[in-house]
């Protein structure tokens, strides 16, 4: 039963991310309705809207009792032991100034953990999907992550909540980071920064206190792409998180990651 869910779930939401990219990339560049959300320089487009309620429609005409928790409308009422968590437009910051690094992000969780993950970048035609058990595709390829024997030689995505600015950890955290690796990347497009250490084109993510939808999709990805997600402190991840400190990347690297961490934040890595 149970299986059968999880086959028209896969087919379900690999369509709705593809419908929604397909959205995003035809009014990419157009002019458009923006608007600011929250007090932190968040911005929505008429085309964030456009894309989930794409999404919305198609999940619910095959889901009809899941529960919903998608960016813009947020979490449904209905009670359910699934829950779709929804991101139609990951990177909105990134689309509204026509820079196309962006995706569309579509998870589902069966009892709070994670079951499947599609992730999907529609101005490349790139298609991540992960499936608990089963490992992590892009455009059908099996994908792993890989490490480099030091941290100084890797390539490291930082992620940070919309809501952190530039709090006096978070700052000597990522100028830590900056100067101890080859090269940090900071896309404003989180869901791309877990699909390519799970493609092994990048080596970590250290992200700090940065939830929202786009994060489980991306746990799922590296998980299932043989990486680990843990806390600051090596906890592994167990489930969702209002305010989650996750790194990212290799198991052999574990521990030089959790150490980079520690560094950067002084006083044993406390946040």
């Amino acid at each position: 039963m149970i299986e059968n869910i999880l086959q028209l779930a896969r087919e379900t939401a690999i369509l709705a991310a593809k419908a929604a990219g397909k959205i995003a990339k035809e009014r990419f560049g157009t002019t458009m309705t923006i608007d600011e959300k929250g007090l932190y320089g968040d911005l929505v487009t008429e085309v964030d809207h456009l894309a989930e309620n794409v999404i919305i429609h198609e999940i619910r005409r095959h889901f009809p009792d899941h529960q919903i928790d998608s960016e813009e409308c947020g979490r449904d009422d209905q009670e359910s032991d699934w829950l779709w968590l929804v991101d139609p437009l990951d990177g909105t910051n990134n689309y509204a100034i026509a820079l196309p690094v962006f995706s569309v992000s579509i998870s589902l969780a069966y009892q709070g953990k994670l079951v499947l993950a599609v992730v999907y970048e529609p101005m490349v035609d790139r298609l991540f999907v992960a499936e608990h058990g089963k490992g992590t595709t892009c455009n059908g390829e099996r994908i792993q992550v890989t490490k480099k024997t030091e941290i100084r030689r890797s390539t490291i995505g930082w992620i940070q909540g919309h809501n952190v600015q530039n709090q006096e950890p978070a700052v000597h955290l990522r100028n830590h980071i900056d100067i101890s690796c080859k090269r940090m990347l900071r896309l404003w497009a989180p869901t791309l920064l877990w699909c390519m250490v799970a493609k092994g084109d990048m080596d970590g993510i250290v992200l700090y206190r940065s939830a929202g939808a786009d994060l489980y999709s991306g746990i799922l990805m590296v998980q299932e792409a043989g990486g680990v997600v843990v806390d600051f402190e090596g906890i592994p991840y167990a489930g969702m998180l209002d305010e989650p400190y996750l790194i990212a990347c290799h198991p052999e690297q574990q521990e030089s990651f959790i150490q980079l961490v520690k560094d950067g934040l002084g006083n044993e890595g406390n946040v």
